[in-house]
């Protein structure tokens, strides 16, 4: 008998995992920059126009590997309808070790991290 997936509960920064697609968020505050983005992408007769649809597409959980075997996940990568590629990722808090990945990324890639 297989064991259900029971997703990772972190309250140590008082964060609340969702699900939303099928997809775990490990906050609300990332949760709801995708439907944001969704809406951002949606081509419909139903998108707002006061939202705008400026994105082509975007990616989720981006891996970026650095020296010395150590990786970052960018939460999303945004492919604007404009050739501008952005590298977002959404915090509620950033923590030591984040500081020190966002300046390693920097330094290695030609690329800016977007915080939300």
């Amino acid at each position: 008998m297989r064991k259900k997936y029971k997703p990772f509960k972190s309250l140590k920064y008082k964060n609340k995992p969702q699900t939303i697609d099928g997809f775990y968020f490990p906050s609300k505050k990332e949760a709801e920059y995708y439907q944001l983005l969704k809406a951002r992408t949606d081509h419909g007769p139903h998108c707002s126009p006061r939202i705008g649809n400026d994105i082509d597409f975007f990616l989720r959980q981006v891996p970026l590997h650095l020296p010395g075997n150590v990786k970052m996940v960018i939460d999303f990568l945004e492919f604007h309808k404009d050739g501008y590629l952005y590298f977002v990722d959404v915090k509620g808090k950033k923590t030591k070790q984040y500081i020190d990945k966002k300046k390693m990324v920097e330094a290695v890639y030609p690329v800016k991290i977007i915080e939300r």
